[in-house]
């Protein structure tokens, strides 16, 4: 039997306080966005070179991430990948939307410094399909997904 665990109530009211004051409902800087803590970073974004065009941000595992077993919950891992995807294609060809996403739970992620990837598998005009990895604190594969993008008008 798991040992009950409960958030500090005031460290939940600062966190949330905090970023209503600073968010602003814009790529990189939502609400969602800093209330997970995400770090984003682009690398290359070269014309012709979509191999080496990935995101990459950073995270924090706390308690409030965390599942009642005390791992970051799936659902937490399922959303920053999707960010990751979301915010690539955005930054290449243009605002998209997720019609389709499967993830897959490798291992669990602990506490610590959580590293997220969303790169492209075949850009298109109208769909584009993506991949997104998750490492956990340890440096191991946590998750994968894949996922198909539907450019908007």
């Amino acid at each position: 039997m798991s040992e009950t665990r409960k958030l500090n109530p005031q460290k939940v009211r600062d966190h949330v306080d905090s970023i209503l004051e600073s968010y602003e409902q814009v790529f990189e800087k939502f609400f969602l966005a800093k209330f997970l803590g995400l770090n984003f970073e682009y690398m290359p974004l070269e014309a012709n070179n979509s191999d080496k065009e990935f995101s990459r941000f950073t995270f924090e595992v706390n308690e409030m991430l965390m599942n009642p077993q005390g791992f970051l919950h799936g659902g937490i891992m399922a959303t920053v990948m999707d960010i990751s995807m979301g915010h690539l294609l955005r930054k290449v060809i243009g605002p998209g939307i997720t019609i389709e996403m499967k993830t897959q739970f490798l291992r669990s992620a602990s506490k610590g410094l959580t590293t997220v990837e969303g790169r492209f598998i075949k850009k298109g005009r109208e769909l584009s399909f993506m991949e997104s990895r998750l490492w956990g604190s340890d440096g191991k594969l946590a998750a994968l997904t894949t996922a198909t993008w539907k450019m908007l008008d």
